[in-house]
C-alpha cells in the first residue's frame, strides 16, 4: 500500500525539517499508512498536525493512540512521539531495548541516516495503532 498524499499543512511541516530528517520521518509514515493497512481494525487513518508536527490518528474506530513525527529540541535524531500517558514507550523498551533510543515515556529516536529496522519499527506502531483496542479487549476479557 502507498501513502495517500498528504495535506498541504503536513507537506509544510515536513519541507521545514532539515532535509535528512524530512527524509527520514517521510520513511516512518509511509511504514505508518503500511502497517495501519495491515490491520483491519485500525481503518483509514487520519493525517493532520498536532502542535506542528504531523499527527496520525484512528479516528475512524478510536483503536490507537496519536503518533506524532518530529523532532527534539536536544537532538539529532528524528522522533516519534507518543502519548507520554500510555505504556507505549515502555512496551517498546522492554521488546527491544538495544533496537532504539527512547526519551522517558514519549519518544522513539531513530537516526536520520543507516538502514530503516522496519520490521522492529513497524512492530512499534501496530501496538499505537491498536493500542486502545487492546486496552479495551483487556477489560472485556
Amino acid at each position: 500500500m502507498t501513502a495517500p498524499k498528504p495535506p498541504r499543512e503536513v507537506s509544510r511541516a515536513f519541507d521545514a525539517l532539515p532535509a535528512p530528517m524530512s527524509k527520514r520521518l517521510l520513511q516512518v509514515r509511509d511504514l505508518i499508512f503500511a502497517t495501519a493497512a495491515a490491520h483491519d481494525d485500525v481503518g483509514e487513518l487520519t493525517e493532520t498536525l498536532k502542535w506542528g508536527e504531523p499527527a496520525y490518528l484512528t479516528d475512524e474506530t478510536g483503536s490507537g493512540s496519536t503518533i506524532r513525527l518530529g523532532r527534539l529540541k536536544d537532538s539529532e535524531h528524528a522522533a516519534i512521539l507518543f502519548n507520554c500517558k500510555t505504556t507505549l514507550v515502555d512496551t517498546f523498551r522492554e521488546r527491544f531495548p538495544d533496537q532504539f533510543e527512547y526519551r522517558q515515556t514519549r519518544a522513539l529516536l531513530l537516526p536520520v541516516a543507516g538502514k530503516l529496522p522496519k520490521r522492529e519499527l513497524s512492530v512499534c506502531l501496530s501496538l499505537a495503532l491498536k493500542y486502545h483496542l487492546e486496552r479495551r479487549r483487556r477489560r472485556s476479557a
